[in-house]
């Protein structure tokens, strides 16, 4: 599971039971993905423990289910790219994503683009799709006054947040960024490690330097959104995009391709095309240039993180289960 999925589930399993008080939550984690466990000794337990209802928080479920299920699909973006994923992918959905969305009582998503996506690919009846944007802890005013110095005795940069798969477009974004006007002495900084055989080396120019910072904390991130110039996501498709929403959180503008953004941030959002680098450097520029934009996206996008918290989450998805369960 990805970063987001891992905290997606962590959140909810953490906030249900008291958003839900009438109803009783049993929570099972055991096993990989088409193992033993998920397989064979997860539907065992579903049977002995009578259990009314299943929530499967990701597309990895058994095969067989013995009771009510509902299953949330966070995006489809393996099937819309399968050239950049294993030849395996496909008949996995085929086989058991499409039977889960089949039996399931609702399929429940993070943003509206999705709903046509799990027609397309999966033959989901739209009218059980419910969508619940995902939510975001908004960081401590301690923790923000520490993330401001973070970064102070070296240059002010952009931050991409995410893997790095052939969908994420970090192609673009370096194109963008080593386009900027020799004037502007910008960092680039990525999480995770420099796989691109050396290619973050080899974009640093003038006096400034692509970076990758390796795995970080999710103290550490807060504190790198906050002193980053603006989050830079350029992803060609994305389920939701969890760091689009942390960063907002954080008081941090947001560039993301027109693709990637999820409908309920659109309007706190710099977009452009996903793969014009030309566009996208224009944008950088803008960022920083132009107080008032960089004021309005931290304005907006900090009042809609504020109304998107993980208990809204939670007691959005306790309202599919009561739906579910009548």
């Amino acid at each position: 599971m990805s970063v987001g999925m891992k905290r997606y589930a962590s959140e909810l399993a953490q906030r249900l039971p008291h958003v839900a008080p009438e109803l009783e939550f049993s929570m099972y984690s055991s096993g990989g993905n088409f193992g033993w466990n998920e397989q064979v000794a997860l539907p065992l337990w579903i049977t002995r423990n009578r259990v009314d209802l299943v929530h499967f928080l990701s597309q990895y479920t058994p095969l067989f289910v013995p009771a009510r299920s509902i299953v949330t699909i966070h995006d489809l973006i393996h099937l819309r790219f399968p050239e950049h994923f294993k030849a395996k992918v496909g008949p996995y959905y085929a086989l058991v994503v499409r039977r889960a969305c089949a039996r399931a009582e609702r399929v429940i998503t993070d943003d509206e683009r999705t709903v046509e996506d799990l027609q397309r690919f999966l033959g989901v009846d739209p009218g059980k799709v419910r969508v619940i944007p995902l939510g975001v802890v908004i960081p401590s005013p301690s923790t923000a006054l520490r993330a401001l110095r973070v970064n102070s005795a070296n240059r002010p940069y952009f931050l991409c947040v995410g893997n790095h798969r052939r969908h994420k477009n970090l192609q673009t974004l370096l194109d963008a960024w080593y386009a900027l006007p020799e004037r502007h002495r910008v960092d680039l900084y990525v999480t995770g490690g420099d796989d691109f055989a050396g290619a973050l080396q080899r974009a640093s120019r003038f006096d400034r330097e692509a970076r990758a910072l390796g795995e970080l904390s999710a103290e550490d991130l807060t504190q790198y959104y906050r002193d980053a110039r603006a989050l830079v996501h350029p992803a060609l498709r994305e389920g939701f995009g969890l760091p689009l929403l942390e960063a907002m959180a954080a008081g941090t503008p947001v560039v993301v391709s027109e693709e990637a953004v999820p409908h309920v941030l659109e309007p706190a959002a710099l977009t452009f095309p996903a793969l014009d680098a030309s566009a996208l450097t224009e944008h950088l520029v803008r960022i920083l240039e132009d107080q008032g934009l960089r004021e309005r996206l931290v304005n907006e996008g900090t009042m809609l993180a504020q109304s998107l918290s993980w208990d809204r989450c939670a007691r959005a998805t306790a309202d599919v289960y009561r739906e579910a369960i009548a």
